[in-house]
């Protein structure tokens, strides 16, 4: 399965993304996670990886060379792309879990980020994915990635929701695009203070037709991780993606 995780930015992508792998490594599962977040820098450090690999937008030759070098001998060549097939500079991984970064965001009047989506939607045309594997993409903020067709591939869609009007909003809208699309989605509560607070939240989004298959609670220990920079310990959090994980695994 090819599993996007979206929300607004700041709903927690990254956090759910990390989780959930390292949830899927634990099961014998070979987890590939796509780092497609353009401004989020950190998701190597929350999978336990010192560096993170080189963007895949350096293989085609940066930004301005991306037209230019896709006709050039690479991997996008090919008609598919499995996780053994990308080169060795530009994944990384220990064990069951793999890490490859599309590109991102590092300095002023670099330029707008639609050259990565459209490495994005390539790659992930293009991956093709053995019966023991699953890939985790952990999307751009927002809803734009929809529009550049990134989506097209995926075969499932999580939202990310915190409690705030504007989380709320986007789910509503990635609940309406994705419909459009054909593509399965649920969304993922995060930073859930209360069991009342998850009651609101799950009662007004089912108004809207919208699942939900998880809660990830306020979790202390995820705090603390996130503020260090290092991976997650288990905790309420990391049992709550391993009940998400099931639930996403068991429809397959």
């Amino acid at each position: 399965m090819k599993i996007s995780v979206c929300g607004k930015g700041g709903s927690g992508k990254s956090t759910l993304t990390g989780l959930m792998a390292k949830e899927a490594e634990t099961t014998g599962l070979k987890v590939l996670v796509v780092d497609s977040d353009e401004s989020n820098s950190g998701l190597y450090r929350t999978l336990g990886f010192e560096k993170p690999p080189i963007p895949l937008m350096d293989l085609v030759g940066g930004k301005k060379e991306l037209k230019k070098k896709m006709g050039h001998a690479n991997i996008f060549n090919e008609k598919s792309i499995g996780i053994q097939n990308i080169p060795a500079d530009y994944i990384i991984g220990e064990n069951g879990l793999r890490l490859v970064s599309i590109g991102k965001i590092l300095q002023s009047l670099e330029g707008c980020a639609c050259p990565m989506g459209v490495l994005n939607r390539e790659f992930l045309k293009k991956l093709r994915l053995r019966e023991n594997e699953i890939a985790l993409i952990d999307m751009e903020a927002g809803v734009e990635h929809f529009g550049r067709g990134v989506d097209v591939s995926i075969d499932a869609i999580l939202i990310t929701v915190e409690p705030s009007y504007e989380s709320m909003a986007i789910a509503r809208r990635i609940k309406e695009i994705s419909s459009g699309m054909g593509k399965p989605f649920w969304a993922v509560l995060n930073k859930v203070k209360s069991n009342a607070v998850a009651t609101k939240l799950k009662t007004d989004l089912k108004k809207s037709s919208i699942e939900v298959i998880g809660v990830i609670p306020d979790d202390p220990l995820i705090f603390e991780a996130s503020f260090e920079g290092r991976p997650f310990m288990a905790g309420a959090a990391t049992r709550a993606a391993r009940g998400i994980l099931d639930f996403l695994l068991s429809i397959e």
